[in-house]
């Protein structure tokens, strides 16, 4: 038997009905499958907060001014935010990346300063990001993960801050996946009916501006995010360093979108967290025929939904690893 076999052999005769312990058995099968082994385990689980500004948020498509993006940063920094409560709940090693946030940062034991700019400029008027930027998003995002997996991480999530980031995500969506904006739109931080409107509108004229963007690295330069491009670049060397991704909401489900779409076996090692309450999100994973672990009606980004989602894929590693077989605890399998 190879190793699929193996794994499906071993979870199927848990002391249990088949299948009785459902989306919990494809985590446990995907891990071991990640690792190759009958006995996976979770070491140095890290989550990573990419933040940066968007030029498109003077423009008027978030609910929030561009000032809360730094803002919020500092309460990660402080400990203050949902992810930190999460993290240290779930004893899960917390880095904030500024990747392009206008605002200068003093040094901080858990930010990692890797600026590209100080925000983006307005897809409206020219492309969001340079290509010498987005070469050095990547390779910024590479040397991070590298470092993280020099330190024993094998499981890595992905969050963001970035007020402006549900426009960038919805127009990389509709351009990648080649759908109507108004199915990729929704209310980011919580929009009334004109805001959303006038969300949409701005959106369709920065799509009329960038026509028939289809590749993938071309899409992050025209309507991408300093934290959507190093979240994927990031992605993209986690892969390559064999852990375990883990993806939160709408936002950093459209960075995987793009890494997927530049390299589609990344999917083998990619659990989505949580669906987001964002209208595009569904939509985004089935179109990668993925589905989520949590649904609560979470739309807060910052990794949230991994950390939450975290210790379930603990539970999933746990009962591969420790429940008994129907032989070793002499039960009588049907």
């Amino acid at each position: 038997m190879n190793i699929e076999q193996q794994l499906q052999h071993k979870i199927d005769f848990k002391t249990k009905p088949l299948g009785a312990l459902g989306f919990l058995e494809d985590i446990a099968f995907k891990i071991g499958n990640i690792q190759k082994t009958l006995s996976p385990q979770l070491t140095h689980p890290s989550l990573l907060v990419f933040a940066g500004d968007h030029g498109l948020a003077q423009d008027g498509v978030s609910a929030y001014p561009p000032e809360v993006t730094y803002q919020m940063v500092m309460n990660f920094l402080q400990g203050g935010a949902a992810i930190n409560v999460f993290c240290k709940q779930h004893a899960i090693d917390l880095y904030i990346i500024d990747a392009g946030v206008n605002h200068d940062f003093e040094n901080y034991p858990n930010l990692l300063k890797a600026k590209a700019n100080y925000g983006t400029k307005s897809a409206l008027r020219e492309r969001a990001i340079t290509p010498e930027e987005l070469k050095f998003c990547f390779e910024s995002s590479e040397k991070t993960v590298q470092q993280l997996a020099k330190k024993g991480c094998n499981i890595i999530g992905f969050g963001e801050m970035g007020i402006g980031n549900t426009s960038s995500a919805s127009l990389l969506m509709s351009s990648l996946l080649r759908l109507p904006i108004e199915d990729c739109v929704g209310r980011g931080t919580g929009m009334d009916d004109a805001q959303l409107a006038h969300k949409i509108s701005i959106l369709k004229q920065v799509l009329a501006k960038h026509p028939q963007v289809t590749d993938a690295e071309e899409a992050l330069l025209c309507f991408g995010g300093f934290e959507i491009a190093q979240m994927c670049g990031a992605m993209l060397e986690a892969y390559r360093q064999n852990m375990v991704i883990l993806v939160d909401g709408f936002i950093a489900s459209s960075a995987f979108l793009v890494a997927y779409t530049l390299l589609p076996t990344i999917i083998d090692n990619a659990i989505f967290c949580h669906q987001s309450d964002e209208k595009g999100h569904q939509l985004m994973l089935e179109s990668m025929q993925q589905r989520a672990i949590l649904g609560l009606n979470l739309r807060l980004g910052e990794g949230t939904g991994c950390a939450l989602a975290y210790p379930i894929i603990q539970s999933a590693v746990a009962f591969l690893n420790e429940m008994a077989s129907f032989e070793s605890a002499n039960v009588s399998n049907k």
